[in-house]
């Protein structure tokens, strides 16, 4: 697995081909999910736009009609910068500067919170536990390879935060 590291004032890890697989997956579905199946009443949309005023509907919408479009443009952006980093399809090296390992921790977290809601991880889930009982169930299930990249880029997310808190 892939380590950010500091080294020369950049934010370097190397990755392997499925890595960078399932990054350009990630990213690109984030998008889309941005763009082509934007939908509020999507309990993921709901989770990366959550209600300003959740008591008050009308406040709420007039709040969305002046910072959603600048907010949904970041976050797409944010994910084009993990699409635009990534090496070609065999793997390789990733070298961010600053601005970009942030743009990346916040891709990292959208597509964590978009794939926590869709695989309905709760505050207080054992990733562990619940990765265990997906193989006990069945180890070839889609769930099972969803909670290991959910694991994989929290991992990844973990190891640029510590890389970027070293500098500091």
């Amino acid at each position: 697995m892939s380590m950010f590291r500091r080294q020369s004032g950049r934010y370097v890890a190397t990755f392997a081909t499925d890595e960078v697989r399932v990054l350009r997956k990630v990213a690109s579905e984030v998008v889309g999910l941005l763009t082509d199946g934007f939908d509020h009443s999507d309990p993921v949309v709901g989770r990366l736009f959550p209600d300003a005023y959740p008591d008050d509907r009308r406040s709420t919408a007039e709040f969305r009609r002046y910072t959603e479009g600048d907010l949904k443009t970041g976050k797409i952006d944010q994910a084009g910068a993990i699409l635009a980093a990534l090496p070609g399809e065999t793997g390789g090296e990733v070298r961010l500067d600053a601005e970009a390992a942030e743009a990346w921790l916040r891709a990292l977290n959208d597509a964590r919170l978009a794939m926590g809601v869709r695989l309905e991880i709760k505050d207080g889930t054992d990733l562990g536990e619940e990765l265990d009982d997906a193989v006990a169930e069945d180890p070839t299930s889609s769930r099972v390879f969803q909670l290991s990249v959910y694991a994989y880029l929290g991992y990844l997310q973990e190891s640029l935060l510590n890389a970027l808190i070293d500098e500091a």
